[in-house]
């Protein structure tokens, strides 16, 4: 008998939910209401929503049992406690402290440890934890390897810290400096790319020789994992809960929103072994968020958390997860259109400047992408560019991000082939008719995360 080559999705759809369709003429207008930004148009306009895999995800039975069984108890709740062992168990740190999100988290964190001339390096910092670090006045630094910084050089872990500027930057400012350093796994700004088991390893060595803690920004832990058993020799006969159980281990903490690998809509967490930062995220964890058995959340929300979890680990998943996302980069690629090679765990990151070479990079082509790709097809899709990540220089210029490039961020358990089919044919539709897509300009934008509320106009 042949083998069965072709890759399904592991689970049944039990409930369904309609999709909105609109005539473009439609999208036009709703389009100028939002004033050209995609994160102000209301979900009921969207046909195929990719902005984010945060907190989209389609929950299983398992999970809507567990919120039924919540325990909304305001102080020692069950249902914590289920949270906490299962945390434990997985990831192995001593304090574990819920919160309503990821960015909670860091906003703690970076409250108690940043501050006027503190750094922190990551391989790459996305968008929510350079603002909380910002926020502080501390400064957020980026030292992915080289291979990270060009979309079309293949490399298994692209998202890898780049050791020999990690120790230099160390050297640079002073250990005393650094409260803490960070990996993210995998790498959101950087195409979603992963992190080896070497080099997570070999920045905790680094950073630890220099008496500086060691976090992951955890939000797709699994998938890094993942891509470590496929990639990286010596794993490939290892468990996704042992690749997991190592990844943390050489970790002294992490932060996590757990509305993208816990597949739930809302949750987050942080956890760490030092008893004294604990006590202090605690403290302020009361000021902001709520008890620390409950961190701004429902009990049925700790339940669901637990359970996504654990479901995340099923490899079976994990390999439908990544053969999807292969699946849509391959159209895309076969048609012609330039991505972030290999393809990511979480989402196809399409490089713009390419895709739109005419427009200029102070007209943010990947933007303008964002704008076309909706109006022609229905289809949500995000910026990660220029408007989410440029700088000023001291004379108030505007420096533009290394690349410029669009999510189509897969929700998970959402959307099926067909709905993948239709994303690739609108998407190189809209190659064919590139030459039509004007640049943008902005017109109104907030001092911090201006890409969830700028305001734009086409460029005329």
């Amino acid at each position: 008998m042949d083998e069965i080559k072709t890759i399904i999705e592991p689970f049944r759809i039990k409930m369904v939910e309609p999709l909105s369709f609109s005539t473009r003429e439609e999208r036009v207008r709703k389009l100028e209401e939002a004033r050209y930004n995609v994160f102000k148009l209301r979900a009921e306009d969207i046909l195929i929503d990719l902005l984010t895999d945060s907190g989209t995800s389609a929950m299983s039975n398992a999970q809507w049992a567990g919120i039924m069984m919540g325990d909304e108890s305001y102080s020692g709740a069950r249902s914590f406690y289920h949270f906490e062992e299962t945390v434990k168990s997985l990831m192995g740190f001593k304090h574990i402290i819920p919160t309503h999100q990821g960015r909670a988290a860091e906003r703690i964190l970076f409250s108690i440890v940043g501050g006027v001339g503190k750094f922190i390096p990551n391989n790459t910092h996305f968008d929510t934890t350079r603002a909380n670090i910002e926020f502080t006045r501390a400064e957020a630094i980026d030292l992915v390897i080289e291979e990270g910084k060009h979309p079309e050089v293949i490399h298994p872990f692209k998202g890898n810290m780049d050791l020999e500027k990690l120790e230099e930057f160390i050297q640079k400012v002073g250990a005393d400096n650094i409260p803490l350093g960070m990996i993210t796994v995998t790498n959101n700004s950087g195409g979603g790319q992963p992190v080896s088991m070497h080099n997570i390893r070999e920045t905790a060595a680094i950073l630890h020789r220099h008496g500086i803690p060691f976090f992951l920004d955890a939000c797709r832990f699994a998938e890094n994992a993942y891509f470590i058993k496929i990639r990286e020799k010596g794993y490939e006969n290892k468990s996704i809960p042992e690749i997991v159980h190592e990844m943390f281990s050489y970790a002294d903490g992490c932060t996590m929103s757990a509305k993208k690998d816990a597949m739930v809509n809302i949750g987050g967490f942080m956890a760490m072994n030092d008893d004294n930062l604990a006590e202090a995220c605690r403290n302020l964890l009361i000021l902001t968020e709520g008890f620390p058995t409950y961190g701004g959340l429902a009990g049925r929300d700790l339940e669901a958390m637990a359970i996504g979890l654990r479901e995340i680990l099923d490899e079976n998943y994990l390999k439908y997860r990544i053969a999807s996302i292969v699946y849509l980069a391959n159209k895309l690629r076969d048609g012609g259109v330039s991505i972030v090679e290999p393809p990511g765990g979480h989402a196809v990151f399409v490089d713009a400047r390419k895709f739109l070479p005419h427009i200029p990079l102070d007209q943010y082509p990947a933007w303008a992408f964002t704008n076309a790709l909706y109006e022609i097809a229905g289809i949500r899709s995000v910026e990660i560019g220029s408007v989410m990540f440029g700088v000023k220089d001291k004379n108030g210029k505007e420096i533009p991000a290394p690349m410029d490039l669009v999510r189509l961020t897969i929700p998970r358990r959402v959307y099926t082939q067909s709905h993948f089919d239709y994303m690739a044919e609108c998407i190189l539709n809209l190659y064919k008719h590139r030459d039509e897509v004007k640049g943008v300009r902005i017109t109104w934008q907030p001092p911090f995360l201006r890409h969830f509320s700028a305001e734009f106009e086409p460029v005329k």
